[in-house]
């Protein structure tokens, strides 16, 4: 007998009566029948997927708490940029599991997401002070990852050299992946000893570790003066919780300051996800990767957030971006600085102190035992030389066996321990009793004055995080009404559905989410031994074999943690494969006209010279032009880039005839996967000739978007391409003839590889399957109710959309009316807004996905229809053209209330245009954002409070 209790039921939203009532409406008597006329019959999976039977919610939980139970939770005292850390229970409970904070969408609909803005905004003045450096963005991947981006903001800015010089004490994945990020650009990474660095022919920049990854704080003023003198620059990766005791590098010389916030109440999750922080000078606040927080004014005067310089990112620039980042790590920079503020600048001074106060005790004590300190200026990291009759192998073996404890080996047989504000005396007590051979040491870490204070070099004198947000919110009642206020003034799918194209803001179950939190998981530090991680073994052993089953492929690599990232990890591995084969020549990517803004950027970040191809008005790949310059370039041809589902949102039936023609000349298909979820179970991307395909996690396998990140992408490749699979300088991963990390950790955002996991678990392969043809379902049915007032612009064979659709809302600039006025105002309706722009400028894309009920569509369709009627008021000039409720939105509170309404339709009409809305009206924060103001006056940290009145 099986539990009655079907976890995809719960997931998929139609019921049964509401799936006979639409395919009804759409012709068909079974979703069988649907996806036959919906996906070429060329491509059709016909067998079923072999994977596991579906586990029910309670089945699955008590399988993630046994997983957990496997992994071995040493106390890891290893540093190289991963700490533990004490995540404040308010925030855990509050944002990091709140649906409220992690189901938001990336906030480019600045009016219903002013909550997240405020809080990423404050990530950015916690770096701008810390740093020392004016302008922060809002996160990116991670450290290592970061610092390949300050080199390439560097070339960018030189405009001139070729050489890169990483110190050796930087932490070895950073070196990694910075020399693997250089290497198809042309460039060359120079690794040695900052002190003996002399300037030489082409260097444009260096990067430094401060404290360094042994944990010396060193003087770089010098260094510093000497590269500015060459006109070059210097990048140093620092730590949060140092930089409140040493100087900001930005007093001393750095063009930019870059690390991880991890240790700010983020749990470790074996390497992820983390938000990386990133400041530079203002001279480079166009150069910047990432999204910057600004602060702007709404359409009242009043003080407005938005995501500001949009113009730098890679979907507007395309292969001219400054990068191709389109996640950052929203979630997790808004739990570093609302850690930030609940502690304040005082109680983080004490914990940054207690951590210091440890390590001194600890060197003090491993003297007394005869052993030596090598760096006399350290915050959290002793590195010892062993003493007589100690070696370093010995040591770091005892303290795994007998203690439990996870140590730093270093090649020449050096022992580095890394403190951090999970440790207490009685663990250094234990640190002792293994520095003396197992012998009592005679002393004990409770001894001695209270913790000290910063004695060491470069010791901080200046001031940080002065803004009254920092310090009003230290009581928990008040942080709590704090963090709610902010969750309400942003609209997440806990209030209703957001229909974006390309992006499946897909139900993220409960269930899933909950072994994220499992102390088994979280507190993991990312290079642990492979003994100890036993859990995450098997979570990501069947992972990778159910990632390869759905897609058809022979191989996974799960570190890409975005789905950008795993663009650029799947062209390399291209890149490699013709490397290796004698096609070191073959550099030619090419792009139909429609792909996403990453694919580009991400091509050219790999060393690729992209060629654009046409796309017929049918929104298709136009196969003649393929065809003459995949003939043109043949010599030269190394990848073909392909989003399908085409991004306008049909299955292109000529799509194994694209393949072919592409490996006839010699290259490989990339598959970009952001549709992936009108695939699973009805066609597999291996079977019909792609070569690679990166996987958006956070889209097709339920992982939140978290207001913009985290993200996953891991690639799927062919057995031909297996062997390229990135490698790791730290953690054995990869094929034979791997490429360098492309990610800090092996396995990159490991703890989010759960969700998804958790998710395929639950689903099994018959709800799998439903679940895209049900999205499928979804996307017709609403194109169907649409059809009749706004024209669709694309559909496929018999006339089907795939899983999303574009509304042409061109026609209405006649009337004065764009997309923009019916995106803004469905915040009046209750709902975000689609996807505006992309791919065609002017138009609306709509993804329901899988999870929403018919009722909630007909309740979105219903908008649309009343906007329709709203503009075509305009249109036959019974409204006024420029005041009317389309231009005036969203309506706030504070404007339907005002005492001087003039508008010449009712203040009921603003704020409740249908009834559902009075059932639980979603209040926008601020009128409409000002845009081009926030870009003229760019603010990206907390101003005080009068100057948002000036």
């Amino acid at each position: 007998m099986t539990h009655p209790d079907c976890f995809a039921n719960r997931h998929i939203g139609p019921d049964a009566p509401e799936e006979r009532a639409m395919l009804e409406a759409l012709g068909f008597d079974s979703l069988e029948g649907l996806a036959a006329a919906a996906v070429p019959s060329s491509i059709r999976f016909g067998g079923a997927l072999d994977l596991p039977p579906a586990l029910t919610e309670a089945e699955l939980l008590h399988e993630a708490r046994r997983l957990s139970s496997e992994n071995r939770r040493y106390r890891s005292y290893l540093g190289m940029g991963y700490y533990g850390t004490r995540t404040p229970p308010v925030i855990l409970r509050n944002v990091f599991e709140n649906p409220g904070w992690y189901t938001q969408y990336t906030p480019y609909q600045a009016e219903i997401a002013q909550g997240r803005l405020e809080a990423l905004l404050t990530f950015q003045t916690v770096v701008s002070d810390l740093t020392g450096l004016p302008v922060a963005n809002a996160s990116l991947l991670d450290e290592a990852t970061a610092a390949a981006e300050a080199m390439t903001l560097f070339h960018n800015a030189a405009k001139g050299g070729d050489a890169f010089f990483v110190d050796a004490r930087c932490h070895p994945q950073t070196i990694a992946v910075v020399r693997q990020r250089a290497e198809p650009q042309g460039l060359r990474v120079v690794v040695g000893d900052w002190q003996e660095f002399e300037p030489f022919a082409g260097v444009f920049g260096a990067l430094v570790q401060y404290p360094t990854t042994d944990g010396e704080v060193c003087d770089y003023r010098a260094f510093a003066e000497k590269l500015h003198a060459e006109g070059a620059y210097l990048a140093v990766a620092t730590d949060l919780l140092a930089l409140l005791l040493i100087e900001a590098p930005g007093e001393w010389g750095a063009d930019v300051a870059l690390g991880s916030s991890q240790r700010f109440g983020v749990p470790m999750g074996y390497g992820g996800p983390h938000a990386a922080f990133f400041a530079v000078k203002d001279e480079f606040k166009r150069l910047i990767p990432g999204r910057i927080i600004g602060v702007s004014k709404d359409a009242h005067g009043n003080a407005a957030l938005r995501m500001a310089l949009q113009t730098r990112e890679q979907h507007i620039r395309r292969e001219k971006a400054t990068s191709n980042i389109c996640t950052a790590q929203v979630l997790l920079a808004v739990m570093a600085a609302m850690y930030a503020v609940y502690h304040g600048p005082e109680q983080l001074e004490d914990i940054a102190l207690y951590v210091h106060g440890l390590a001194k005790r600890l060197a003090a004590g491993a003297e007394r035992l005869g052993h030596t300190v090598v760096h006399p200026d350290f915050f959290d990291t002793v590195r010892l030389r062993p003493g007589a009759g100690f070696s370093g192998e010995d040591l770091v073996a005892r303290a795994a066996s007998e203690f439990q404890i996870n140590l730093r080996l270093f090649d020449n047989g050096d022992v580095g321990i890394a403190l951090d504000e999970t440790v207490t005396t009685a663990d250094v007590d234990d640190l002792f009793r293994l520095l003396a051979g197992m012998a009592a040491p005679g002393f004990s870490a409770e001894e001695g004055d209270a913790a000290p204070a910063y004695r060491g070099a470069m010791a901080r004198t200046t001031d940080y995080l002065t803004h009254p947000v920092f310090h009003r919110y230290h009581a928990e009642h008040e942080m709590l009404r704090y963090l709610k206020r902010l969750e309400n003034r942003d609209l997440s799918l806990a209030h209703a559905m957001i229909p974006l194209g390309s992006c499946t803001m897909k139900l993220n179950a409960t269930a899933e989410m909950m072994p994220v939190s499992l102390s088994g998981f979280a507190h993991l530090h990312p290079y642990a031994p492979k003994e100890q991680a036993q859990g995450y073994a098997e979570i990501i052993r069947q992972l990778e074999a159910w990632l390869t089953e759905i897609t058809g492929f022979a191989a996974v690599s799960l570190q890409p943690n975005s789905g950008a990232m795993g663009e650029y990890a799947g062209l390399l591995v291209i890149r490699a494969y013709h490397q290796a084969n004698g096609g070191a020549h073959r550099n030619v990517c090419l792009i139909p006209a429609s792909a996403h803004g990453t694919n580009p950027a991400s091509a050219v970040m790999a060393g690729m010279e992209v060629v654009v191809t046409k796309v017929t008005d049918r929104g298709e790949v136009d196969l003649d032009d393929l065809r003459a310059k995949a003939a043109q370039h043949a010599d030269r041809l190394a990848a073909l880039m392909i989003t399908y589902p085409s991004t306008h949102g049909v299955f292109e039936p000529t799509i194994r005839e694209i393949a072919d023609l592409v490996h006839e000349h010699g290259g490989l298909v990339y598959m970009d996967g952001a549709n992936m979820n009108a695939q699973v179970g009805l066609t597999r991307p291996g079977d019909f000739g792609m070569d690679v395909c990166h996987l958006n996690l956070h889209k097709t396998f339920a992982i939140p978007h978290g207001g913009g990140g985290p993200g996953m992408g891991p690639i799927g490749v062919t057995a031909q391409l297996a062997p390229y699979l990135p490698g790791h300088p730290v953690i054995e991963t990869g094929g034979e003839q791997k490429i360098g990390a492309v990610a800090a950790a092996p396995w990159g955002s490991a703890s989010i590889l759960l969700i998804s996991w958790a998710y395929i678990a639950m689903m099994g392969p018959d709800g799998l399957k439903r679940a895209s043809q049900t999205a499928i379902l979804n996307a017709n049915y609403m194109a169907k109710r649409l059809e009749e007032h706004y024209d669709v612009l694309y559909r496929g064979p018999n006339g089907m959309v795939a899983h999303e659709f574009i509304l042409d809302v061109r026609p209405f600039q006649r009337a004065g009316i764009s997309a923009e006025d019916i995106a803004k105002r469905l915040i009046d309706y209750g709902f975000h807004a689609p996807t505006m722009s992309f791919p065609v400028a002017g138009t609306l894309m709509i993804e329901p996905t899988e999870s929403e009920s018919k009722a909630e569509l007909d309740r979105f369709c219903d908008a649309m229809i009343a906007i329709r009627a709203e503009i075509q008021q305009v249109e036959l000039g019974l409204i006024d053209a420029k005041d009317n409720p389309l231009k005036n939105a969203p309506h706030t509170a504070a404007h339907v209330m005002a005492d001087d309404w003039v508008h010449p339709y009712s203040r009921e009409a603003a704020a409740y245009p249908a009834s559902w809305v009075r059932e639980g009206k979603f209040w926008p924060a601020v009128g409409r954002v000002d845009n081009a103001f926030g870009d003229r006056n760019l603010v990206c940290a907390c101003p005080p409070l009068e100057a948002y009145a000036s």
